[in-house]
């Protein structure tokens, strides 16, 4: 694991509030997500979408390259009585880990070679819902910085590149919560 990477969010997640309420993109996706199956949450942080996942039925693993964040993600789930699996991985270095996964969640976090991976790991069926602001968000917002931003169109390109995958939602607009994102749930074939 590149332990700057590790160490930054060890310290946010040491600092943080206990998680909250999952991405609201979330909610929106309930009618094409499934209630049971293995679920991955990949750089999940500290859990907020692996609980809500869990909740559901989903047997859930939650990954991130954050020690602190999964202990935090862990304990969060047992004080709701709900279970995560949880796994350490430097995701730019590693991948994705094997499935086969029903559902892939990657919330705003920026891994062009990941997205491309993770629909080796679906299980027929399963699906990839991504979400991450675009360049358009700086004209709101100062973080996150350019450098962690789709560009415009970019995701529609990223789905193009995909291989035995439909697209199921792909958006690129202002979210009700005032960021600039592009979403995408694509189902492997």
């Amino acid at each position: 694991m590149s332990g700057s990477d590790q160490a930054h969010w060890d310290g946010r997640w040491a600092e943080a509030e206990p998680p909250g309420d999952p991405d609201p993109w979330l909610p929106e996706l309930d009618e094409m997500l499934p209630r049971s199956g293995r679920a991955v949450d990949l750089a999940g942080g500290q859990g907020r979408n692996s609980l809500w996942l869990a909740a559901r039925g989903l047997d859930v693993t939650i990954v991130d390259v954050s020690p602190v964040g999964l202990v935090r993600a862990s304990a969060a789930a047992a004080e709701r009585g709900l279970e995560l699996a949880t796994e350490a991985r430097d995701l730019p270095a590693d991948g994705p880990p094997p499935g086969p996964w029903d559902v892939a969640l990657i919330v705003r976090y920026l891994d062009r070679d990941l997205v491309r991976a993770v629909p080796s790991v679906l299980s027929p069926g399963g699906l990839l819902a991504f979400t991450q602001p675009t360049v358009t968000n700086l004209e709101r917002h100062d973080h996150p910085r350019a450098e962690f931003l789709l560009g415009m169109g970019e995701m529609a390109a990223l789905a193009d590149e995909l291989d035995d995958v439909e697209v199921v939602q792909l958006t690129e607009d202002w979210t009700p919560q005032g960021t600039h994102e592009a979403r995408l749930v694509i189902r492997k074939r």
